[in-house]
């Protein structure tokens, strides 16, 4: 079906002669085209909800980098939005919601789970521009944000570096806590659905802000809600990462899902014991593509032998904005040299 599918096979732990690669964060401020694009508009999210500009976004690195996927061009922040939560993104600080939910009568005030993906068409639309733009090249991802991640924005209001009132709402509301991430996990599930009827070959789930919560409580409050999502996507290879959560890894590994992405810090070796037969991804520290390309290239290729098979390509976290493109292709290269049986 693919000119290059080696990222499917990957996913799927078949034989391939060397890893896929792709970056998270790969459409972004590290390629001019994408700058030129983003300077004519008034600001992320017009980009974001025009079918046509996210499509042609989400393809640049494809063309640019020659990487192995493509992932759409979105923001895990539609899910609150459609909803009924709406937020807007401010330059150089990130997302702010002007409502929050503080009260059981905010959770009733949101959209039912079930209608909020009716209002994500232009969503569907960038996939299907997308595909006709990709021609059948390469495989497209479709992504979202783990249930407890959009919890800790619906409710802090914006980023934080402790999250501290959405953990309050676990510990002093836990009955009110579960109710607004079922709703969230009901909602994610069916929006993910949809992505793949729209040609979305592959799920990745992003708990950015797994790491601010404790391992009893990651369990409750997170993964019990991944796990639904991955049910429902049965048919469909799912991808777990979540961030600075590495105690979660085994449990993470019991989940219907196909592939456990890495960060940075993780042990590749411990992961590998711990989730046998899964597919790793990750896990380069995205400040390595700040360096020499030699020694960029001589980096991935020792962390390429470290995972040795069943391994996706890919950095520890999304590529900086500032980062060099030549660095970006040095990395991309380098794993695209690469061989299993070399």
């Amino acid at each position: 079906m693919y000119k290059n599918d080696l990222f499917l096979r990957a996913a799927r732990g078949e034989s391939v002669e060397r890893p896929p690669v792709w970056l998270m964060r790969q459409a972004g401020r590290i390629l001019p085209q994408y700058r030129a694009l983003r300077a004519s508009l008034s600001g992320f999210k017009e980009l974001v909800s025009t079918p046509d500009l996210a499509a042609e976004v989400t393809v640049q690195p494809v063309d640019e980098l020659g990487v192995d996927a493509a992932i759409i061009f979105s923001d895990i922040l539609v899910i609150p939005e459609a909803l009924g939560l709406d937020y807007t993104m401010v330059e150089k600080v990130g997302p702010r919601f002007p409502k929050v939910i503080q009260s059981s009568a905010d959770v009733e005030a949101l959209r039912p789970a079930e209608d909020a993906p009716n209002h994500l068409g232009y969503v569907y639309d960038a996939l299907d521009a997308t595909k006709r733009r990709l021609e059948n090249r390469v495989p497209l991802i479709g992504f979202a944000g783990a249930p407890w991640t959009i919890f800790a924005y619906m409710v802090e209001g914006g980023g934080s570096k402790t999250f501290s009132k959405a953990r309050r709402m676990l510990y002093r509301e836990p009955a009110l806590s579960h109710r607004l991430l079922e709703r969230i996990a009901i909602a994610s599930a069916a929006y993910l659905k949809e992505k793949v009827r729209h040609g979305a070959d592959l799920i990745q789930l992003f708990d950015s802000w797994a790491g601010v919560l404790p391992p009893a409580h990651y369990q409750e409050f997170s993964l019990r809600y991944i796990d639904l999502i991955c049910k429902e996507l049965d048919e469909t290879p799912v991808t777990v990462f979540a961030k600075d959560a590495r105690h979660a890894i085994p449990a993470i590994g019991a989940l219907d899902c196909q592939v456990v992405q890495l960060d940075w810090i993780a042990d590749v070796e411990r992961a590998r014991s711990e989730v046998r037969g899964k597919v790793l991804q990750g896990n380069l520290d995205p400040c390595q593509l700040y360096a020499p390309v030699d020694q960029i290239t001589a980096a991935t290729t020792r962390m390429l032998d470290k995972f040795g098979r069943k391994h996706i390509a890919n950095l520890g976290h999304g590529v900086y904005p500032d980062t060099p493109l030549d660095g970006v292709k040095a990395f991309v290269n380098a794993v695209k040299s690469y061989r299993y049986d070399r």
